[in-house]
């Protein structure tokens, strides 16, 4: 069993990893500072003897250094997610997601941790139109949230080449499941869509509703966590994989599959408008995943496309929304 350190742990992807790892016996310490997660995420572990909380923030340097005693991997989820929030507070994102993360850098080169593994984004893509997307080919960054994580594939290259460091990044392509937060204004497209249907209010689609995205389950980016962090292909280190299923959805299609679902708990759903704004600033119209890669380095095999996921999504909802 190996002592993990999950940063960002009471955030909707960390709580997922903090539950699936502490599930299978292994000792896992949270560093959060509660900016965009919440204790409710984690507060069932608190009498675990293998759980420690940490209340700190990967800005501060004294914090990522006490976290990472003792631990043999990190698997880092902090960051301050959302274009549209970048956009609007470049410098805060910039603070939490470079500066953070190469405080994170630095203080597992200092532990001596077996491996890194990080939050990478499939906004890194920016503006290149190929479909589906392959790792090797990026354009250039959309919004300043891109920007961030892409530098923090361009340092993870570097401790990896020059201090030895293993690492490895997982693009995240949409992840949605339990624990997402459907509140706030920076929530994601399917917590508030969900929301949005069950108090009978209409959700508003940012364009024609023809924009499509690989929609990617809480469990596959679970399993690629896992993968990430316990193989021993020495060809499968110090790279950047798509973490997705390799299908796309539109914003319609992902509509009706939500009401349908939904209407099963509460037929009065079936009525409840689409209502469709303006296109969002730093949106790229289509996202498609290879993930070949994968699944050849790492044996990754998806276990949930879109609407397996969303059944399983809109039964959580309905159980702790309500």
């Amino acid at each position: 069993m190996s002592k993990i350190l999950v940063t960002g742990g009471a955030g909707f992807i960390g709580s997922n990893l903090v539950e699936h790892f502490l599930g299978n016996g292994h000792q896992v310490v949270v560093l959060d500072n509660f900016a965009t997660g919440h204790r409710h995420n984690i507060i069932q572990h608190e009498n675990n003897p293998n759980f420690t909380l940490i209340e700190g923030d990967i800005r501060n340097n004294e914090d990522c250094q006490k976290a990472v005693q003792g631990v043999d991997y990190v698997l880092h989820q902090a960051a301050l997610g959302s274009v549209p929030r970048s956009i609007k507070d470049p410098q805060t994102s910039n603070e939490v997601n470079v500066t953070g993360f190469l405080n994170m850098l630095v203080a597992a080169r200092d532990a001596g941790i077996k491996r890194f593994i990080y939050a990478a984004s499939s906004s890194t893509y920016g503006d290149s139109e190929n479909l589906p997307k392959v790792e090797d080919v990026i354009g250039k960054p959309l919004s300043p949230y891109a920007i961030t994580k892409y530098v923090n594939e361009l340092y993870a290259e570097i401790f990896s080449k020059t201090y030895s460091l293993e690492t490895i990044g997982l693009r995240y392509f949409n992840v949605f499941g339990r624990r997402q937060d459907p509140n706030g204004a920076y929530a994601a497209v399917i917590p508030l869509f969900v929301k949005k249907f069950m108090n009978y209010d209409s959700p508003v689609i940012n364009g024609t509703g023809d924009y499509s995205r690989d929609f990617t389950y809480i469990d596959n980016v679970i399993q690629m966590n896992e993968l990430a962090m316990t193989t021993d292909n020495p060809d499968a280190v110090n790279t950047v994989y798509n973490t997705a299923v390799g299908d796309r959805t539109t914003l319609n299609q992902l509509v009706g599959y939500l009401k349908e679902f939904l209407t099963a708990y509460d037929d009065k759903i079936s009525a409840v408008e689409v209502v469709h704004g303006p296109n969002r600033q730093g949106d790229i119209p289509h996202s498609l995943a290879s993930v070949d890669k994968a699944k050849q380095l790492l044996g990754y095999k998806p276990t949930h496309v879109i609407k397996e996921g969303l059944r399983e999504a809109v039964s959580w909802y309905w159980e702790n929304l309500k």
